[in-house]
């Protein structure tokens, strides 16, 4: 599995987490047509957005921490070497053990989910500029994800190391 998989697998759970999170915490859409969202709308929905994706992510980590702890609490930590995350979670699909039970693998969700939740306000801020038909600012925006994108793909232009 390639990073531009991880990358959109991650983008597109945190934007439905996002906006599950935003809308609940409103209550509601907007009674009126989308065109007439004001920017207090706006900054309710994103400041919802926001604490319900830092929410998500950290209940999924703390879960995968609980779930760790009773499994492997009793254990004796090595540190005289380093040891990164194991092989098995270093890509979008074994990252997906963490609906099997997989305790390390349910905390990767959720820094995965933590790491999303400010590329899904970026994503909804070019939303709402759009609707708002601010075109300085949905060029702006554009830019800003296409950064953030392409420094979470790896920077596809340098090549290998």
């Amino acid at each position: 599995m390639n990073t531009l998989e991880l990358t959109g697998a991650v983008f597109a759970g945190a934007v439905l987490a996002g906006l599950i999170g935003s809308l609940t915490g409103l209550g509601y859409l907007m009674p009126d047509s989308v065109a007439t969202w004001s920017d207090l709308h706006i900054r309710a929905i994103i400041s919802n957005l926001l604490r319900s994706g830092v929410l998500i992510a950290g209940t999924v980590a703390f879960i995968g921490g609980v779930i760790y702890l009773a499994h492997s609490g009793d254990s004796v930590t090595q540190y005289h070497a380093f040891h990164s995350e194991p092989a098995y979670l270093r890509g979008i699909k074994d990252i997906w053990s963490a609906f099997s039970g997989d305790a390390l693998g349910i905390m990767q969700l959720g820094l995965l989910l933590l790491i999303a939740t400010p590329v899904a306000r970026v994503a909804f801020s070019l939303f709402a500029f759009a609707i708002q038909r601010d075109r300085l600012y949905v060029v702006v925006t554009r830019v800003v994800l296409g950064v953030l994108t392409f420094s979470m793909t790896g920077g596809g232009l340098c090549g290998p190391p």
